[in-house]
């Protein structure tokens, strides 16, 4: 694995670059991806907004927070006029990490926003008031690519796909970058696929090692050299509601989402 260089600190913050964490296959990271990356940028100083944009709502309960006990979530924020954006933002415990939460309330959007006018940028209206106040806005997807992932995606400058090191999960990557291209060609021309990371490696077997291999024969340098191994220790963190970064500092799952902020910073992909 490459030793990418630790960010150089900013001077100033914003604007955020937007990135929507998608892979229509769930148990693949994706939650897991999105909170420790967001929490390893914030360790580097970066100002981070996470978006949970699953009505699992995940990543709110991954970062300590009861969704269901709120007045407000991102679906509020989608579907009532009148709720600014900065209301509904939440400060994590992470400094400089915070939360647009959601709950299962943000089920009912997916069928409500088909009768909305411009239904695709719901999401992308409502994150342009708070653009300038961040480094990276990380979206983290909905295992699937209905409506919210596409609201998503029109939302976004680039997309990383996290993908577990597994055939089966290989398989669904050709939907979802046929989801991306269609968004990029009718809706979002600037959207890009930023990155693409081997999740849930475990190096011990040949069937890992081999799903990686065709993975970067597929997708060549657009695969991260820095790859996330599997281990207990991240379900342990959510179980904490915290980050590994914050749950466990020293062990190896919050060094590769260092090590992962660091590669996607030098890539361009964050501030």
């Amino acid at each position: 694995m490459s030793d990418f260089p630790a960010p150089e600190p900013l001077s100033s913050h914003g604007p955020a670059r937007v990135v929507a964490l998608c892979n229509q296959k769930g148990g693949v990271g994706k939650t897991t991806t999105s909170v420790n990356l967001a929490a390893a940028l914030a360790e580097f100083g970066r100002k981070v907004l996470i978006i949970d944009f699953d009505p699992q709502g995940a990543a709110s309960a991954g970062l300590g927070i009861n969704a269901d006990a709120l007045d407000r979530t991102v679906y509020d924020l989608l579907m009532e006029t009148g709720v600014a954006t900065k209301d509904v933002i939440l400060e994590t415990k992470v400094p400089g990490l915070d939360l647009l939460p959601a709950n299962i309330d943000l089920s009912a959007a997916e069928v409500q926003l088909v009768g909305e006018v411009a239904r695709e940028s719901a999401l992308a209206r409502a994150l342009r008031p708070v653009l300038d106040d961040y480094d990276a806005i990380l979206i983290d997807c909905q295992p699937s690519l209905g409506l919210l992932t596409v609201n998503a995606l029109v939302a976004a400058h680039g997309v990383v796909i996290p993908l577990a090191s597994e055939y089966f999960a290989m398989r669904g990557v050709k939907l979802l970058v046929d989801t991306i291209n269609k968004v990029q060609d009718r809706l979002n021309t600037r959207l890009t696929i930023d990155a693409i990371v081997p999740t849930l490696y475990d190096g011990r077997t040949l069937h890992a090692q081999e799903v990686v291999e065709r993975v970067r024969e597929a997708f060549g340098d657009r695969v991260t050299d820095t790859m996330i191994h599997r281990t207990v220790k991240f379900p342990d963190a959510t179980v904490a509601a915290e980050p590994i970064t914050t749950f466990a500092p020293s062990h190896a799952g919050a060094e590769a989402y260092r090590q992962l902020a660091c590669e996607l910073v030098a890539r361009g992909v964050a501030a």
